[in-house]
């Protein structure tokens, strides 16, 4: 399918890097940019009164006075928080208008357990979302973002690592093939990005010829079925030699030249965290490679 639409998601005190990233891919392909911006609440924490006896009482007001101290310094706070998170709109709607992309700016101001439901609600109306470099190194908002848009809405995500060279018009491309749904799914999401390509490597690592999922020939399914969409596609076996399956591909991947890894992302416990530490594990420790996932 062809992106129309794109929704990067920042946060107040991150750079335009993740921002300026998304409004490049979006002016290469001729989509909208949808720019989320999420500020933190802190919430004022009023209590229920109790009732006291009459010695207790200059003692409770003490504290109450202290309380109501408390409250109106986090009042305060949140006011700051709201205009700067309207600055910031203010700033990232004058820049994206300078660089006369098609696009809109939205803001929430959440605390940390909405984030994901505010993000999905957004990646739901979007054909897919960009977690850039800033958003990467944030151990807070970026597992929130990667839960919200790709394990709740089922849209797809483009992760686009520091220094990366990102493309939405991708010449050559590995796809990590497992013959799994999720694998199946990222290649659907991907397919108009496939199909554009110069060359595509269908890339499994220690495949087993079984009857009911890799086939008699490991691959060749997949093969023929991207073929058939007009794909330039080879289809590579690999034996992993006791390395994880993430270093074999990224490795095949730099091998190969490709400007993305295609693959699906795996359902199982906490796996937004999981697979969020080993995405930056994984660019950390190897040369920085886009990678798109989809479940």
């Amino acid at each position: 399918m062809a992106f129309k639409t794109v929704l990067s998601v920042t946060e107040t005190y991150h750079s335009d890097q993740d921002v300026i990233t998304a409004a490049t891919l979006c002016a290469e392909i001729g989509a909208r940019l949808s720019v989320l911006i999420i500020g933190f609440a802190t919430r004022p924490a009023f209590g229920g009164g109790t009732s006291v006896t009459a010695p207790q009482r200059t003692e409770v007001h003490a504290v109450d006075t202290v309380r109501l101290e408390k409250h109106c310094r986090e009042i305060e706070a949140i006011s700051q928080d709201m205009v700067r998170l309207e600055r910031r709109s203010e700033e990232l709607e004058t820049l994206l208008g300078a660089m006369g992309l098609s696009c809109d700016v939205d803001s929430a101001y959440c605390d940390l357990a909405s984030v994901d439901e505010v993000v999905r609600k957004r990646a739901l109306c979007a054909d897919l979302t960009i977690i850039g470099p800033s958003l990467l190194d944030d151990n807070i908002l970026g597992p929130l973002v990667i839960n919200g848009s790709l394990f709740k809405s089922g849209k797809p995500v483009l992760v686009v690592p520091k220094g990366a060279g990102a493309t939405l018009s991708p010449r050559r491309v590995l796809v990590g093939w497992d013959s799994q749904v999720e694998a199946s799914r990222a290649v659907r999401e991907a397919l108009d990005l496939l199909s554009g390509a110069k060359e595509v490597r269908v890339t499994l690592v220690d495949p087993e010829t079984t009857h009911n999922g890799n086939g008699a020939e490991p691959g060749a399914d997949i093969g023929d079925y991207l073929a058939l969409h007009g794909v330039q596609v080879v289809v590579d076996r690999l034996q992993s030699g006791g390395q994880s399956v993430a270093s074999v591909l990224t490795r095949y991947a730099i091998d190969a030249s490709a400007d993305m890894i295609v693959m699906g992302a795996y359902s199982h416990r906490r796996l937004h965290e999981r697979l969020f530490g080993g995405v930056r594990r994984w660019i950390l420790e190897k040369p920085p490679m886009p990678l798109f996932l989809a479940r």
